[in-house]
């Protein structure tokens, strides 16, 4: 099967999304125009005070779930000073739920410094153990089955004979979830960043947020970069432990393979296979 002709994820209508909250919980928002980056969509709101928000779609979830998963982890990194951003609504719209978070402030993070990468580095430890005696679920990984709209397995055993050398590779680690009691942003990289004049003032898109190894958000982030600051990262996930290392590589080999088949132009796919491949 052709790349193209794999489902790609669905995208927010935030005039759609601000409709529906009007009509299921009387909140009247103005959509500005869509957030830059991002797969799934988000869009810059404004209330009828002139407040502005983040408008938000997650889909095929219920808000039960959202709320003892990753708003709870995110109520708890605000508690300890983590600069998260918080939820102002949630309201489940069908078979989605449609959030409205705050505006934090600050721009993308274009390029990840040594200087931005200490920054990173503390609030990494500020994620450690903070979900001790939590009822947030130990986070999914997704090696032999596959996640809710990403970590699909089949792109990577029908695209060709290496993805599908990769996919057996990745489905051999078996571990269901990554064991632990620390805060996952699950998502961490540069373009979930914000900064001004050089300090980190947000991490945003907690979406996908659960409990585990903090390790794992180093992994991602050595996903998301290039560049020499890669070198210190190889480091840094050298002292990881080898079971921890292990699963998070694979998980995010097997999600940005898939990802990139699906959504991504065919000339890219090589560049996260033979990213995947340095580790497992």
């Amino acid at each position: 099967m052709a790349d193209g002709q794999w489902q790609r994820v669905q995208r927010l209508d935030a005039e759609w999304a601000a409709g529906e909250l009007e009509r299921l919980a009387g909140v009247t928002l103005v959509v500005e125009g869509p957030c830059g980056g991002g797969e799934v969509g988000a869009a810059f709101v404004r209330w009828e005070d002139g407040r502005r928000s983040v408008l938000k779609w997650r889909p095929d979830i219920r808000l039960e779930e959202l709320e003892r998963g990753p708003l709870a982890v995110v109520d708890v990194l605000r508690e300890a000073g983590y600069p998260a951003p918080r939820t102002e609504l949630a309201v489940q719209v069908g078979t989605a739920v449609v959030t409205v978070q705050e505006l934090m402030p600050g721009a993308t993070v274009a390029e990840l410094t040594p200087e931005l990468l200490d920054q990173v580095l503390v609030l990494n430890e500020l994620q450690a153990g903070r979900l001790a005696g939590s009822a947030v679920p130990q986070l999914p990984l997704y090696l032999q089955t596959d996640g809710p709209g990403f970590c699909f397995h089949e792109p990577l055993k029908q695209r060709d004979a290496r993805t599908a050398a990769l996919e057996r590779r990745i489905a051999a680690v078996e571990l269901e979830t990554l064991v632990g009691d620390d805060a996952i942003h699950v998502d961490f990289h540069p373009g979930n960043l914000l900064q001004t004049d050089g300090r980190i003032t947000g991490v945003i898109d907690w979406d996908g947020a659960g409990r585990g190894h903090r390790g794992f958000d180093l992994v991602t982030l050595r996903f998301g970069v290039r560049g020499p600051i890669t070198e210190r990262l190889d480091g840094l996930l050298d002292e990881l432990p080898y079971d921890v290392l292990r699963a998070a590589w694979a998980h995010m080999s097997l999600r940005m393979v898939d990802w990139a088949i699906r959504h991504f132009p065919a000339g890219e796919v090589d560049y996260w296979v033979d990213l995947a491949e340095q580790r497992i």
